[in-house]
């Protein structure tokens, strides 16, 4: 058996080391540090009574709490709603789903 040598590849005693690249990590890592926030969303199903509601009874809010929420998610598009560790924020979007709301979660 002959073995053949490829006359393309290159010896590796020929390779050069890679330069070392100094590079920053993107602004968009989450830091663990970091709250998250539960942000709920506007909607054309929902009822405003219904949302004064579910932020009341999920979240113990004051009537006027719960209303003036409303209002920014109606008027704004959007409210935060809460805030903590990843797996509360989670909880709460999941609660508030369960009860027909549009919410997320993101990294504050």
């Amino acid at each position: 058996m002959t073995i053949r040598r490829n006359p393309t590849l290159v010896n590796p005693m020929q390779m050069t080391v890679p330069a070392e690249v100094n590079q920053s990590l993107p602004d968009e890592d989450i830091d663990i540090e970091r709250p998250w926030i539960v942000i709920v969303w506007n909607d054309p199903i929902n009822l405003m009574s219904y949302v004064v509601y579910v932020f009341r009874k999920l979240f113990g809010f004051s009537e006027e709490k719960a209303y003036k929420l409303m209002l920014d998610v109606h008027e704004k598009g959007r409210a935060v709603v809460s805030s903590g560790t990843r797996s509360e924020a989670e909880r709460d979007v999941h609660r508030l789903h369960s009860h027909g709301l549009w919410a997320t979660l993101e990294n504050d």
